[in-house]
């Protein structure tokens, strides 16, 4: 019989937590691939920040069916809209897996890893699982490098597990502060549409424009 594989634990769960506001509930449990959800906000640009041989985190091992201290194939990115970071990623997979049915998560590069992952109608994926991410765990100090400014007390995250030909690959996303700044924007543009910022315009000003907009 085939091992199933859960994301899901005491503190990874099915629901969000209530103290999540409306925009990362839904975030945190869109299905499909979270690159595409984020190109239609903009130009999306993957940045490798690790890959290597490394020891999961305690609840990735868990969730990967590994042994104590057993060694994965570790990924992390960051990924960035317009060239603001958004969400800082984290995979994980056991090492034979990433000699194997996965091997090809080592020839990404700057590729998404949702290139493998929904290209492959041999994939299966767990339900997605979120939860808040304070300093205790491994994932904060990952996402807060990638913030500008102070971090918060808490990030939210998701995860959940792909199968393929038996053999799991974890995928963590957490969510940074600048991704619900844009919502937000985009949201107060939406209530209020002939909202501008007023600025003072010099004597050239319109003749400027007018030129601009002429160029091909």
């Amino acid at each position: 019989m085939s091992q199933t594989f859960d994301a899901a634990d005491a503190h990874w769960r099915v629901t969000p937590l209530p103290v999540c506001s409306a925009d990362q509930k839904d975030w945190l449990t869109r299905g499909g691939s979270l690159t595409a959800h984020l190109r239609a906000l903009g130009r999306v640009e993957v940045r490798v920040t690790r890959e290597a041989v490394d020891v999961p985190w305690p609840d990735e091992g868990v969730a990967l069916g590994l042994a104590p201290r057993e060694r994965a194939w570790v990924r992390e990115i960051v990924l960035a809209v317009d060239g603001v970071p958004f969400v800082a990623a984290h995979s994980a997979t056991p090492l034979v897996a990433s000699r194997g049915v996965w091997q090809a998560m080592r020839r990404l590069r700057t590729r998404p890893l949702a290139e493998l992952l929904y290209s492959d109608s041999g994939v299966a994926r767990s339900a997605l699982v979120s939860r808040r991410v304070s300093a205790r765990h491994p994932l904060f100090a990952l996402a807060a490098r990638e913030v500008d400014g102070h971090a918060p007390h808490a990030f939210v995250a998701r995860r959940s597990v792909f199968v393929r030909g038996g053999a799991p690959l974890l995928v963590t996303e957490c969510m940074l502060p600048a991704l619900w700044a844009h919502l937000e924007r985009v949201a107060g543009h939406a209530r209020d549409p002939h909202a501008h910022t007023k600025r003072e315009r010099g004597p050239l000003d319109h003749t400027a424009s007018r030129a601009h907009r002429a160029m091909p």
